[in-house]
């Protein structure tokens, strides 16, 4: 197996709080020197890089004199405002003793499921890459409430991937990568070193157990690998303290699981609609428009809705679900919701008797309708 970060141009590498923290008491600079001299590294063989980078948090406890991570929605954003000032800090000295540039960029999901703050942030980091910059993302924990938020940066990084059409998401961790079950409680256990990207056997493997100072298991990064092929995007997940990992993979060294994309590319519009993480509402599918919508590439008919849940407008990105309730597909509907209550069971022949005018004939158009 050769990795697939050997040919790749852009790298998104995602570091976690267990790698740049002295086990959760303020950062490492040593280490973070360590990311920054292996970064320098693989810009001088001609790759684009954006790091992700968690820490905010634990930095801001040790600041602020905390013995354990708060509990409070507010002491959390208390530690990740004081804390983003030493993490933007550290970077930024580490990587000017190469001669880089580094610029912060912190995030919500809200600033992605707008699609014109979708595309400004494209477009920021796309300009930051060609000026030779190396942004440094992470999340916005300061304004952050639950229903914005991303939940670990293994996600974050998964949709940064998408947003600037990464070619590998490198997710560093303190674990060696994906075992077929747990090592620590399972002897017979084997070391995962390539799958597809996207299959349901790894996310039976991966178990939720993270370090105490970050958010994210195994299972999170597994995830995240799924949700990063969409866009074509590979995924490698090593261990952060393997000597040299970044530039050691660069020269096609195999370490770590990788984990492979298999997926079409999306266009850009249907990208930004799969990774929304919320969305303002759904619908229930009967069995002949899951198949149509699925199997077929069929735009969705309100004669195929069986029931419509939340409140939404028309232009609203909403999800579509089987009778089950798995989501099969998000798109953006024509309808609000009071209206697809209304024309649902119908066909589309009756909409102008029932609403008094037309949009379209369809609920979701096909082109603005992306299948998960």
């Amino acid at each position: 197996m050769t990795s697939v970060i050997q040919s790749a141009k852009r790298l998104i590498i995602k570091v976690g709080s267990s790698l740049v923290t002295n086990d959760g008491k303020g950062l490492d600079a040593a280490a973070i020197a360590k990311w920054a001299a292996q970064i320098a590294q693989l810009r001088t063989l001609g790759k684009e890089v954006v790091l992700v980078s968690s820490g905010a948090i634990a930095e801001g406890m040790q600041r602020l004199g905390f013995d354990k991570r708060p509990s409070g929605v507010h002491e959390l954003q208390a530690c990740a405002a004081v804390g983003q000032m030493g993490l933007a800090q550290i970077y930024e000295s580490s990587f000017r003793a190469h001669r880089l540039g580094t610029a912060q960029v912190l995030l919500t999901h809200a600033d992605l499921a707008d699609r014109e703050r979708y595309l400004n942030a494209r477009s920021t980091l796309f300009t930051l890459l060609r000026f030779g910059v190396v942004p440094i993302i992470n999340e916005n924990d300061t304004v952050v409430t639950d229903e914005i938020k991303f939940g670990d940066n293994d996600t974050l990084g998964a949709l940064v991937a998408n947003l600037i059409e990464g070619d590998v998401l490198i997710i560093l961790t303190d674990q060696k990568g994906l075992y077929t079950a747990d090592p620590r409680k399972d002897p017979s256990a084997e070391f995962v070193h390539e799958a597809k990207a996207g299959d349901p056997a790894l996310e039976a493997m991966a178990g939720g157990a993270g370090s105490s100072i970050g958010s994210g298991g195994m299972l999170t990064k597994i995830l995240a690998a799924k949700r990063a092929a969409t866009s074509g995007a590979h995924t490698v997940i090593a261990w952060g303290r393997e000597e040299n990992v970044l530039t050691r993979l660069a020269d096609g060294e195999a370490i770590g699981t990788q984990l492979v994309a298999q997926t079409a590319q999306l266009t850009a519009r249907k990208q930004w609609m799969a990774d929304h993480l919320q969305t303002a509402g759904k619908v229930v599918l009967d069995a002949g428009a899951v198949q149509k919508v699925t199997a077929e590439g069929k735009s969705l008919l309100p004669i195929g809705v069986i029931e419509v849940g939340g409140e939404f407008g028309r232009g609203d990105v909403i999800t579509c679900v089987d009778g089950a309730g798995r989501p099969i597909a998000r798109g953006i509907t024509n309808y609000s919701s009071s209206e697809a209550r209304r024309i649902m069971r119908r066909p589309s022949a009756d909409i102008l008797g029932i609403l008094g005018f037309v949009e379209e004939p369809e609920l979701i158009h096909r082109d603005n309708l992306v299948v998960l």
